[in-house]
């Protein structure tokens, strides 16, 4: 009998053992329980009976067919909510829960990109893909444990200063925050052993042992995500209760609102570009600091790859945020008008600023990057036109549409609108402006792409006509539904031709991927590719885009809560607190800012102690002289000049 193959043979079903338990416990934590009905026909969204809300409601439901009474929404007034002096309970809450969905982004998004990573670095047995991928998982490690205690703050904060709000989310999702906590204990240990164990586990066998723990890391953490998710979607989209808030029994359908799909897809790429600039701005400051060329070469190496996972993260994300906001609309009219046309229409010119820093940041990194190529100066006169071409859509897209004036100006502009800039103030030009400008972003990632290659299949000529004429033709396209449909027909064409536009942008990136990765296939290089030879400006643009990152999804955070206006739960359970009013613009814009400044100081003190861990003193006083002095050897009966 031949035990080697037996042996082999058994490593291979436990392997695909391992993979089976992976899956079936993600998809298990999404199965209701038994009892559960799955048919939302007898379930009701709380928004389309919200006005009997406004009524008496009784104390408790009437049970129904043996079914277990549960109690409304309670309805609060300002001496409900505890005061502690000197503190204001909306800030703190609203601060802490930022930094903790801050660091619990950054953590999530870490393990899906180093799994892929380790992936690639053991299918082309190249030890720096693993080593990359592991440092990137020793800087999480350390930002898992502050994410941690930040959660935990959150939690006491909000039993402290908001308890009924807390014992009524509790009456709903106790079942899914026991099941969290309990996910959360699962995602620690898969984190540990797949850290710890990463050298332990490095060859043969052990190498798929160690890829199914970061599997099954990844899958724990999206559920823990996907849980979170119910809950803050909840208060804003309430399902499987009544207008008074009462629950209804099914615990799937309160899980499972009308906003929990679009702000899953939303926030798992989000966190993945957010992931990548937060690990990029790691390797930017460790390249500042690197003291040889060798460890500036490898870090300049891992922020290309950062920036490479934001970029490609970051250009799908304008069409999952339009997927939200469309599901928000489709909500509540009330609440999408509140979002797009209301008191937060304007921190969306906001947005549009720090979006347009995002594309500037990462095409200025990539134009630098052309420098480690000796091949670049092909590619280096088309630079100037890309950024002309997005500065001009950053500027469209930024346009605001109504314009807040003083009675003067109005009076000499004419009107509110602007006579020429104000049909730029729309969406259809906004969606314009945002195709193209992803376009030429992907044409920058071309061209760093090709800098140092030279084709060496005979249909190179043809592969780049075709490349160009898809690009043309997108545009055209682009400009052509964006302008007919936007101005010149009714408002049911002017929201339907996104979908198009959007269609057309997929089609490019896809394509001329696919044509460029099949021309450059065996290509040559022009010269050595010289990393770490990248001028240290180009570092600060990583910094950039994870400033601006982290500002944006403070800010946007702000928006997705504020548009509940003066509800807990919308419609459902109403907030009577003295701090539940809507923030000015420059407040809102103040505490996101102080919170911002607050997590990059916490990240910048990670990165430093993750440098700290790999350092170590010397004892000097074990150390040899490195010079002896001279000294003349006087022998007995020998003269100093004599030799020896």
């Amino acid at each position: 009998m031949n035990l080697s193959f037996i042996s082999k043979s058994v490593k291979r079903k436990t392997h695909f053992l391992l993979i089976f338990l992976t899956v079936f416990a993600a998809l298990l934590t999404f199965l209701p329980s038994t009892d559960t009905d799955l048919s939302p026909v007898n379930t009701v969204y709380a928004s389309e009976t919200a006005a009997p809300a406004a009524h008496a409601a009784p104390e408790m439901k009437a049970g129904e067919e043996g079914k277990p009474a549960y109690p409304p929404a309670p309805k609060l007034k300002a001496e409900d909510y505890p005061k502690i002096r000197g503190i204001n309970s909306r800030i703190l809450v609203w601060i802490v829960a930022q930094l903790h969905l801050w660091f619990a982004a950054f953590v999530l998004a870490v393990p899906i990109f180093v799994f892929i990573i380790e992936a690639i670095g053991m299918a082309t047995k190249d030890e720096r893909y693993d080593k990359m991928a592991y440092e990137f998982i020793k800087v999480s490690l350390t930002a898992y444990s502050v994410t941690a205690i930040i959660g935990g703050l959150l939690t006491f904060s909000l039993i402290i200063l908001y308890p009924d709000l807390f014992k009524y989310m509790t009456s709903l999702f106790g079942a899914s925050m026991l099941a969290y906590a309990f996910i959360f204990f699962a995602e620690s240990a898969c984190l540990y052993i797949y850290y710890y164990g990463w050298h332990a586990l490095h060859y043969g066998f052990r190498k798929w042992v160690h890829l199914t723990i970061g599997l099954l890391l990844n899958a724990v953490g999206t559920m823990l995500m996907f849980l979170a998710n119910a809950w803050i979607t909840f208060t804003m989209s309430p399902h499987g209760v009544d207008a008074a808030g009462a629950f209804q029994g099914n615990v799937w359908h309160v899980i499972h609102n009308h906003l929990w799909n679009a702000i899953n897809l939303h926030r798992f790429v989000a966190n993945i570009a957010y992931g990548g600039s937060i690990v990029g701005a790691y390797a930017a400051y460790m390249f500042l600091t690197a003291e040889t060329e060798e460890r500036r070469a490898h870090y300049d190496w891992m922020g290309y790859t950062a920036n490479f996972i934001a970029i490609a993260a970051l250009l799908p994300l304008p069409f999952a945020g339009y997927w939200l906001t469309a599901e928000i609309y489709a909500y509540s009219q009330q609440m999408g008008i509140t979002l797009m046309g209301g008191v937060f229409a304007w921190l969306f010119i906001t947005q549009a600023v720090l979006i347009g820093a995002l594309f500037l940041s990462a095409n200025y990194y990539l134009w630098c990057g052309m420098e480690r190529s000796p091949g670049a100066v092909r590619y280096t006169k088309y630079i100037k036109y890309i950024a002309a071409v997005i500065t001009v859509c950053f500027l469209v897209w930024f346009t605001p549409h109504t314009l807040i004036l003083k009675p003067w100006e109005l009076k000499m502009l004419g009107g509110q609108y602007h006579p020429y800039l104000g049909p730029l103030g729309i969406m259809p030009a906004k969606n314009t402006a945002v195709n193209i400008m992803l376009l030429f972003t992907f044409l920058s990632f071309l061209l760093y792409r090709r800098a140092n290659k030279v084709p060496v299949v005979r249909w190179a000529s043809a592969g780049n006509a075709v490349q160009l004429a898809i690009f043309v033709a997108a545009i055209l396209n682009i400009v052509f539904l964006g302008v007919y449909y936007g101005y010149f027909t009714n408002t049911v064409y002017k929201v339907a031709s996104s979908v198009p536009q959007v269609a057309s942008t997929l089609i490019v990136i896809i394509s001329c991927m696919v044509i460029d990765v099949l021309m450059l296939k065996g290509a040559g290089d022009v010269g050595p590719f010289r990393w770490g030879k990248m001028p240290a400006r180009s570092q600060y643009a990583l910094f950039l885009l994870a400033v601006s990152f982290t500002w944006l999804m403070g800010l946007m955070g702000f928006i997705r809560s504020g548009i509940r206006q003066h509800w807990h739960v919308y419609t459902v359970m109403r907030d009577n607190s003295p701090d539940a009013f809507t923030p000015t613009i420059g407040y809102a814009a103040n505490v996101v800012s102080i919170a911002t400044v607050i997590f990059m100081a916490i990240v910048i003190f990670i990165f430093w102690l993750s440098q700290l861990s790999s350092k170590k003193q010397v004892d000097e006083s074990k150390l040899k002289p490195d010079f002896i002095p001279y000294e003349p050897l006087r022998l007995a009966g020998k003269n100093e000049n004599e030799s020896v």
